[in-house]
């Protein structure tokens, strides 16, 4: 099984993309009053990009889909789309709103599971979340209510600014003072910003914080350096929102303020070469256990310690991946009925495994890409993150209906029992089937794509996109003897989100003329 890697594809499909004006007569022709908007009260806009950014606030949701359909049919590429969808929704929410924010995180997410289908089939994921971003832009407020504005007339003072002072801003709420910050840092590489960003990210356990960090990093290479602060300044906006709620509060500094520099300099981390060893599977196994069971401090401690001990980062990566599967599948699914589908039993959407399982796929890519400092001190944060939530599970694993499946050696008949147990919301046999058909073998691909299919048409209250493209991603990087249970994880979350299709997707399959 192949997958692209998704800086190179992203950087391929980004360039040259936004190259070349649409033309102001997109405005009239979608009934958009101000698709140009003129630049007052210090607007975030968006140049040659800013009539299709537009189109994505202000279009009626009830002409979207056509709208965007004409869009595709008249050349413009899936990726300019989602392109679009990003900046329209940074600039509106700003990291301010639960759905918005969600929304943002699930884009990348589809433009790669697009990739993944057939090609009439293609635009169904990139439609589904523009549909629901849309959505959530005009109930917000749309374009009267934009969180994000320019910054190009705010100047910071003082000393050169770091990542310690854009920290102190957001620990004290100060919106101000953190904005000069990311003004001055404007006109800085992508790369130079990403790691100054870090340090607020890296303040809390926050399934959002981390992940639209890591998100906006993958949509820079998609929309274009030139965007890079607009882009993180979410994250920014996010801690900054977070801070002001804990002390409005009352709450207390979270651990990791002491926690972090103390094992940063207890391990002598900072300016430490990167490590090359690794381990066997077997230490993996028991460095994912540790992580399982362990308090945070413990966990965030092993992890300093391996790093300290000449670990491979990736390592350390593989391990919280391996332990947040572990989370889900020892989770005996909500103890009650809660908001919308999410019912007794289910393990998907803000349920402990997706989130750890997507936060670790975070930290761990996050960690790849950034500055000596910020991998050492992401590894950390992250195990201390996957950590001390085995409470909230079983002690053992979650049981599977093996029985009915253990006499199938027929590959493809475990496909389709597989197929039908999601679609019966059998968690347990979807699951099973799942394990039964790694074990005799079976390809990956054809799993993938029947558990893509679900992935696209539910709504997964809100997941459904990041974690299948979670999964994808930490398949391809865990070890083949460890890799399948990903794999079973993603057919559980699919039978527990299945019967809530995204809204919007059955109309978009009637105007594609496919399959819904």
């Amino acid at each position: 099984m192949q997958f692209d890697d998704r800086r190179r594809f992203l950087a391929k499909v980004g360039s040259g993309m936004l190259v070349g004006s649409l033309g102001a007569s997109l405005a009239g022709d979608l009934g958009i009053s101000s698709a140009c908007a003129e630049d007052h009260d210090g607007r975030l806009t968006f140049g040659d990009m800013e009539p299709l950014v537009a189109l994505m606030q202000e279009t009626p949701l009830n002409r979207l889909q056509r709208v965007l359909l004409d869009r595709i049919d008249g050349g413009t590429e899936l990726q300019t789309l989602i392109a679009a969808g990003a900046l329209a929704n940074a600039r509106t929410f700003g990291g301010h709103d639960y759905v918005g924010f969600h929304t943002f995180m699930a884009l990348s997410p589809a433009l790669e599971m697009s990739t993944e289908l057939p090609s009439e089939r293609r635009a169904l994921p990139i439609l589904k979340v523009l549909y629901r971003n849309t959505d959530r832009i005009q109930q917000f407020g749309g374009s009267s209510r934009e969180v994000l504005k320019r910054l190009d007339s705010l100047k910071h003072e003082g000393a050169r600014p770091t990542g310690h002072a854009l920290q102190a801003a957001t620990r004290t709420a100060d919106v101000e003072q953190a904005e000069r910050i990311m003004a001055s840092m404007a006109d800085q590489p992508a790369q130079r910003i990403f790691n100054k960003v870090q340090f607020p990210i890296q303040d809390d356990a926050n399934v959002h914080r981390v992940v639209l960090a890591w998100r906006a990093w993958l949509a820079i290479d998609l929309i274009g350096q030139q965007h890079a602060s607009t882009l993180l300044r979410q994250s920014v906006h996010f801690c900054l929102q977070d801070s002001k709620n804990r002390l409005e509060k009352g709450r207390p500094d979270p651990e990791l303020w002491v926690l972090l520099p103390k094992l940063l300099d207890q391990y002598k981390l900072i300016g430490k070469p990167v490590g090359t060893r690794r381990g066997d599977d077997q230490w993996i196994e028991e460095l994912a256990w540790t992580f399982f069971r362990s308090n945070r401090s413990q966990a965030a401690d092993a992890a300093a310690q391996v790093l300290a001990e000449g670990y491979e980062p990736d390592q350390i990566g593989e391990a919280m991946s391996i332990a947040a599967n572990l989370l889900l599948l020892h989770d005996p699914g909500r103890s009650r009925d809660q908001d919308g589908d999410k019912v007794k039993g289910s393990v998907h959407g803000a349920s402990v495994g997706v989130h750890a399982s997507d936060a670790a796929n975070a930290w761990r890519n996050i960690a790849a890409v950034s500055n000596q400092r910020n991998t050492m001190a992401s590894l950390i944060v992250g195990a201390y993150h996957t950590a001390g939530q085995s409470p909230h599970v079983r002690p053992e694993r979650w049981p599977l209906k093996q029985d009915a499946v253990e006499a199938i050696d027929d590959q493809s008949e475990l496909l389709k029992i597989t197929e039908g147990a999601v679609r019966g919301r059998d968690q347990s046999l979807a699951a099973a089937a799942a394990q039964r058909y790694g074990e005799l073998g079976g390809s990956p691909r054809p799993l993938f794509d029947v558990l893509l299919s679900f992935a696209t048409s539910q709504d997964g209250a809100l997941h459904a996109e990041k974690y299948y493209r979670t999964v994808t991603e930490e398949f391809a990087k865990t070890r083949p003897s460890m890799r399948w249970r990903h794999l079973v994880g993603l057919a559980r979350v699919s039978a527990s989100e299945y019967g809530t299709p995204a809204p919007g997707y059955e109309e978009a399959c009637e105007l594609m003329n496919v399959d819904a």
